[in-house]
């Protein structure tokens, strides 16, 4: 096969896999690169602001004391987890063990606690904007399909990629220092597609991998479990590193005090700068009753630091310890290293504000690969009804993606507006509204307009976040800056910023480019 031919091969794969899944990656990207400030969208939303500390932050005794009070906790397992930075944390329990002395069979299956009032919550009804964004990169409200879709999508990405990489390798670096600005508009498309696919090639490849990584591990599950472990699932999340050990039960009270503090308190001293970021508790108020801690050591001290102490609690003694000091397993350092270079939480706001920008640019990108396959295909040479094909398609692909901005930005004004909005509002608001917006500039049929009015609708609702946060909390960005609550104020001039900046593209865009 000759090197034309190959090369022919490669290139049409490349824009093939990049225009079927551009929309669907435009979206991962768009809401992803939002989601690097998922905390601090929830903590601005609900008008908190906490320690930028993964670690607990709360009195666990008097917290198990309100849990218990409602649920009565005897005979039961219960975990405590913190996954994100945030006044609330995760409480699951399971049913109790001993019916007779816990009649209470309700078992929680997931809800949320307040750390500072205690006071217990639904997911559904503890739903934020934040968390919508965060989900909405990787379609989990297309459930059952959502993580798969966003793997596949993800995995062809890395193929775009990869065959990108080929056809361009010869002139990668002298196309990276050429941008023709005023030359025809296939070429200008062509000059921003190649030199921002450059800038962002390492971030877009991380991305792509630990992507695909954790969302098709769902479909390598199952033949795995069923040749490797010959059905035996239990043994396959075992070898992982998912479980968690298990304790019988005695039916014998425990006759003794008991302190979570003590045993946190305990388990942080062990090990300097250690977070606890899970507690499990097996066997609630049983002679045979263990604490499980884990966590991990700040990330300045070290990456891949896992740790875990286990205790039973009637003689008051560590049965297990895994110290975060030691060198850690190969197993834990794929599973850490691929979470944390993609949520990018590890270098501090300043990586989050790099990924953030990162992530913007891979948008561009791809709406340029789109342009860039549009135009290509604007010829005399091909039929009208193809052409007028191209130019649908192409119409709706910007409809799509570009009034994510605005509609993103209304969002905000709309969550801070509905004090108390829920999982059925955000859905409802977000979707209706970005479909009609798609449906507008689909309608009007002239890309241009698209592009500039998105653009200057986004940046007016972006100054607008700013001043209804301050009208419906009083909290305005001077009064979050001078109480040093950081979140709020960083959501706020964030906004600000991102509208200065889009508005003055806007007015960049000068007149309506000929084809």
């Amino acid at each position: 096969m000759s090197d034309k031919r190959i090369y022919n091969i490669l290139f049409h794969t490349h824009t093939i896999s990049g225009i079927v899944i551009s929309v669907l990656l435009y979206v991962i990207f768009f809401a992803g690169s939002f989601s690097f400030f998922r905390d601090e969208i929830v903590n601005w939303e609900r008008n908190q602001t906490v320690k930028n500390t993964e670690a607990f932050d709360l009195d666990f005794d008097e917290a198990l004391d309100t849990l218990n009070t409602t649920y009565n906790l005897n005979s039961r397992d219960i975990e405590l987890s913190k996954h994100f930075i945030e006044q609330r944390i995760g409480v699951a329990f399971s049913a109790p063990k001993d019916t007779i002395l816990n009649p209470n069979t309700k078992a929680n299956r997931y809800s949320t606690l307040d750390t500072k009032t205690y006071a217990e919550n639904s997911y559904d009804g503890d739903y934020t904007l934040g968390e919508f964004l965060y989900r909405l990169h990787f379609f989990a409200q297309m459930q059952p399909i959502g993580y798969m879709l966003a793997g596949f999508i993800a995995f062809f990405f890395l193929f775009a990629i990869i065959t990108g990489v080929i056809v361009h390798w010869s002139k990668i670096v002298s196309n990276f220092y050429t941008f023709r600005p005023y030359a025809k508009l296939k070429t200008l498309w062509t000059d921003a597609h190649t030199a921002l696919g450059v800038i962002g090639l390492p971030f877009q490849f991380v991305y792509a991998v630990t992507g695909a990584f954790f969302m098709i591990k769902a479909i390598i599950i199952a033949p795995t479990v069923f040749f490797l472990f010959n059905g035996d699932s239990a043994k396959f999340y075992d070898d992982l590193g998912y479980s968690h050990p298990e304790y019988k039960y005695s039916h014998t009270p425990l006759d003794k005090d008991f302190s979570l503090n003590y045993y946190v308190d305990k388990t942080e001293a062990l090990w300097p700068n250690f977070d606890a970021t899970q507690i499990h508790i097996f066997n609630y108020g049983d002679a045979n009753m263990h604490v499980m801690i884990e966590g991990h050591l700040k990330y300045y001290d070290k990456y891949t630091a896992v740790g875990e102490a286990i205790y039973k609690v009637d003689t008051d003694t560590l049965i297990h310890k895994k110290d975060p000091n030691q060198s850690a397993t190969y197993l834990d350092g794929v599973k850490n290293v691929m979470f944390r270079l993609h949520y990018g939480d590890y270098g501090g706001m300043t990586l989050k504000l790099v990924s953030f920008l990162l992530g913007i640019i891979s948008c561009f990108v791809i709406l340029s690969g789109v342009m860039i396959w549009g135009v290509a295909r604007n010829k005399k040479t091909i039929s009208e009804k193809k052409r007028r094909f191209n130019e649908w398609l192409v119409t709706i692909y910007l409809a799509i993606c570009l009034s994510m901005y605005p509609i993103t930005a209304l969002s905000f004004i709309a969550v801070k507006l509905n004090e108390h909005a829920s999982k059925t509002f955000i859905y409802s608001f977000y979707f209706i509204g970005w479909l009609l917006l798609t449906l507008f500039y689909s309608i009007k049929k002239d890309n241009y307009f698209t592009n500039k009015n998105t653009l200057l609708l986004g940046s007016i609702l972006g100054f607008l976040i700013p001043i209804t946060n301050g009208i419906t909390t009083n909290n305005w960005v001077w009064s979050s800056y001078q109480n040093n609550q950081f979140q709020i104020f960083f959501i706020d001039v964030f906004w600000i910023a991102l509208s200065a900046i889009t508005l003055y593209v806007y007015f960049k865009l000068k007149s309506k480019p000929k084809a």
